[in-house]
């Protein structure tokens, strides 16, 4: 497909204010425009939902720049709930972020709210290249990775 480009991920919140607050403060992400307030015959169209109304608010994934993707969370009116999360549910898995120190944004995202759903750990995938990481939930079970990249595996219970 000539032209395509990755853009954005869209984040249907129960509370989409609380999981801006949550993704800006804990993990960096930034604002971008105004707050959308959607609804009427060509949301309804365009979603193929009758009744259709969204607010919500894009935020720039870190690490990118200006023009880098967005994370869209948008909170639906009437939304129906979700069943329980897994990490190896087919279909939408979970977002990644590199980072720093795993444990130490580990203890972030859940200070903030999130979930842990299994420990740090560290899996050598080549002769150089060792990935540390781990899943987490944020503020409302939607699953995220942790990962920092080595050459080597360090911890004494790394996954080999």
């Amino acid at each position: 497909m000539a032209g395509a480009r990755y853009v954005h991920t869209n984040l249907v919140a129960r509370d989409w204010r609380a999981l801006e607050a949550f993704y800006v403060d804990v993990l960096g992400c930034e604002r971008v425009g105004d707050e959308r307030r959607l609804e009427g015959p060509e949301l309804e169209q365009g979603t193929g939902l009758a009744g259709a109304a969204l607010e919500g608010r894009h935020l720039r994934l870190p690490g990118h720049g200006p023009d880098g993707p967005t994370l869209e969370l948008f909170t639906y009116r009437d939304a129906p709930d979700r069943g329980p999360i897994a990490v190896h549910r087919p279909g939408f898995g979970h977002i990644a972020f590199a980072v720093d120190d795993v444990r130490a944004a580990r203890d972030a995202v859940l200070a903030a709210g999130g979930r842990a759903l299994g420990d740090v750990t560290c899996i050598q995938v080549s002769s150089t290249s060792a990935v540390t990481f781990t899943y987490v939930t944020d503020p409302e079970g939607n699953i995220l990775e942790l990962q920092s990249w080595s050459r080597r595996c360090n911890s004494p219970g790394a996954v080999r």
